[in-house]
Parts: structure tokens; C-alpha cells; sequence
């Protein structure tokens, strides 16, 4: 007899548990599934457990990728949320792998100014800028990335955004990290 699969996170004192064998037993379709997993993702994502959230958004982008395709937005979400996590737990060689494949796709499906597009783009320069390894051209890239996304941000949403305020605050953040290397060079 096979044990069933369980997911536990602690929330509020309670401990909540998704059986994903139950959830098959009782018909749950694959993109229900998804969305419970990303929630669960989102959940660790929020309380600061890296490493389980990464696992969780790598299977739901994953799920997404078979169920959906490349192209479709909720792929595209999927591997932003994952990218996201990777940038937390300073995994930026993954980050900016993952986002050099899929930023060009979400701005063909999606276009320049959609807010989700936009924040694949905040990631990848974020993951530029905050990696130790980042070379001059990389923090240049960083700056001229965010400069673009929060120009377009500003555009489309206004400045009052909250998109906008982050794209703003990783601006300022990218541009002391490019002078201070500028400096000790």
C-alpha cells in the first residue's frame, strides 16, 4: 500500500496538511492542483521558508510549462514567482538563467507595458545586481534594465504604483552597487 504525499506548513499555531494523494483521489485536475501548490508556495514564499517555496513554485512552473506551454501567462507567472524565491536564497546564476529563456517570450505574448512582464524584468536586473559575482557590464545591464522597465512602469501605472515604487527602489539600490564598484576600480 503507498503512502499518500503530504505537504505541511504552519500557519497561525495551526498546522495545515495537503494530502496531494487525496487531492488525486478525489479528482482534483492537474491545474487545480497548480494553483493549491502555488498557493502553498506563496504561503512559504511569505514566512520566509526559501527553500520549500523554491521547491514548490519549481514544480508548479514546471506543471505549468507541460500543462500550458511556454507562452501562456500563467507559465509566465509561474517562472517569475520561481525566480523570485531563486533571488532570496541568492541563487542568481539560476535566476538569470531562468529569465534570460522567458523575458523575451513575455514580451512577445504579453507586451512592453504589462505589469507581469515588467516585474521579469525588475527580476532579472535585480538578480544582476545582487549576485557578488557581478561584473561591470552586469551592473551596467542592471541599471540600463531598470531605468527602461521603470520608465515603462511609470507610463503605464503611475508613479503611486507599488510596481513602480520597487522598480524605483531597485534603481536606486543597482546605482550606488554600480558606483561602488565604479569607485574601487
Amino acid at each position: 500500500m503507498a503512502l499518500d504525499s503530504y505537504l505541511y506548513i504552519d500557519v497561525g499555531g495551526f498546522r495545515v496538511a495537503t494530502n496531494t494523494g487525496m487531492m488525486k483521489r478525489l479528482s482534483m485536475s492537474a491545474y487545480q492542483m497548480l494553483i493549491a501548490q502555488g498557493n502553498l508556495a506563496s504561503t512559504y514564499h511569505k514566512l520566509g521558508r526559501l527553500e520549500e517555496a523554491r521547491n514548490l513554485y519549481h514544480d508548479v512552473y514546471s506543471g505549468e510549462l507541460k500543462l500550458y506551454g511556454a507562452e501562456h501567462a500563467s507559465t509566465l507567472l509561474a517562472a517569475n514567482n520561481y525566480a523570485s524565491a531563486l533571488n532570496d536564497l541568492k541563487d542568481f546564476k539560476e535566476a538569470k538563467a531562468l529569465l534570460r529563456k522567458t523575458i523575451p517570450i513575455a514580451r512577445r505574448v504579453l507586451g512592453e507595458g504589462n505589469e507581469l512582464g515588467l516585474g521579469m524584468r525588475m527580476n532579472y536586473a535585480v538578480a544582476l545586481y545582487r549576485d557578488p559575482s557581478a561584473t561591470l557590464d552586469d551592473l551596467r545591464e542592471a541599471v540600463t534594465t531598470l531605468e527602461d522597465t521603470e520608465r515603462i512602469a511609470r507610463r503605464v501605472f503611475g508613479g503611486a504604483h507599488p510596481l513602480t515604487t520597487t522598480i524605483e527602489g531597485n534603481l536606486q539600490d543597482s546605482r550606488a552597487a554600480l558606483r561602488a564598484r565604479e569607485a574601487s576600480v
